[in-house]
């Protein structure tokens, strides 16, 4: 496993990455290329197909790109062992993937039990992980998933893909699925978590709002290419092109010249238009 302690910058590059799948008349993934810095929050946003999704799970080998190199935190993913490169990247989906045989402090367990921690520090990571998502240890350890709201399973997913302290973490709409009010607080608490460690994060959204809350940078995608890939307030001022300036104007507002500021940045700022929701995502988004 990756050394996850020492700072690497960047943590994450994509060189001319390709993706095409069996029997496909077109690339899902066309010629990326970025480097993502050690700590960031970059979120992924794009209409539906647009190659988020895909990207995203060719870091942790899900899809293996068709073309081109991926570097993690100096090494090429395609020379490690790809078991061993999924057991140091956090991962969260959407539908949570708690087993539902096991209780809480079981499922946290999993990874930490594969890489043969023994008991004692398993537990005390189980109190540590569930203490950051506020979950009471005493109260939620032994409950299986079926005894917990959606919020709090999403809190047990997070808390479970933190387990080992990964380098890197990978969320795939995570809070696609949340109600409104419990999806406003989970995303303050990944931003509490995230200032808290300062790890790199990649997260994927179809949600304009969210993405703009949540990231210290913005990745927008569409037909498999980078639209822009800018902060907040800087995609707001300045939009790349029509396509990134017709995907803020879905939302209900369009780019004016002023610029005013309208929706909370996790930098604490406000970017430079109103923005709400996309179109929905599919599978290979």
């Amino acid at each position: 496993m990756m050394d996850v302690l020492t700072p690497v910058s960047p943590a994450l590059e994509f060189h001319h990455v390709t993706k095409r799948f069996p029997d496909a008349g077109y690339n899902a993934v066309d010629d990326v290329s970025l480097s993502i810095d050690e700590g960031e929050l970059v979120t992924l946003v794009g209409t539906s197909g647009s190659g988020k999704t895909t990207l995203l799970k060719m870091v942790n080998r899900l899809y293996e790109p068709t073309a081109g190199q991926i570097v993690l935190r100096g090494h090429d993913i395609m020379a490690a062992d790809p078991v061993q490169l999924r057991r140091g990247i956090g991962y969260v989906i959407q539908q949570v993937g708690l087993f539902p045989h096991m209780t809480v402090a079981e499922n946290i367990a999993v990874v930490p039990k594969l890489l043969k921690w023994d008991s004692a520090r398993t537990g005390a990571r189980i109190d540590e992980l569930l203490q950051l998502v506020q979950l009471d240890s005493a109260e939620f350890a032994r409950r299986y998933p079926a005894e917990l709201s959606g919020g709090q399973q999403q809190r047990v997913g997070l808390a479970r893909a933190l387990a080992v302290d990964p380098a890197l973490m990978l969320l795939d709409e995570p809070f696609g699925a949340i109600d409104a009010i419990t999806r406003d607080g989970l995303q303050n608490e990944l931003l509490r978590i995230h200032a808290a460690h300062r790890r790199t994060y990649l997260f994927v959204t179809h949600d304009i709002r969210e993405a703009f809350k949540l990231g210290t940078r913005v990745l927008i995608m569409h037909g498999g290419r980078v639209q822009q890939f800018a902060t907040p307030d800087e995609i707001a001022a300045a939009p790349a092109n029509e396509f990134v300036v017709e995907l803020l104007a879905s939302a209900g507002t369009s780019v004016g010249p002023s610029g005013e500021a309208s929706v909370e940045t996790s930098g604490g700022m406000s970017a430079g238009t109103s923005v709400g929701t996309s179109t929905g995502d599919d599978v290979r988004g």
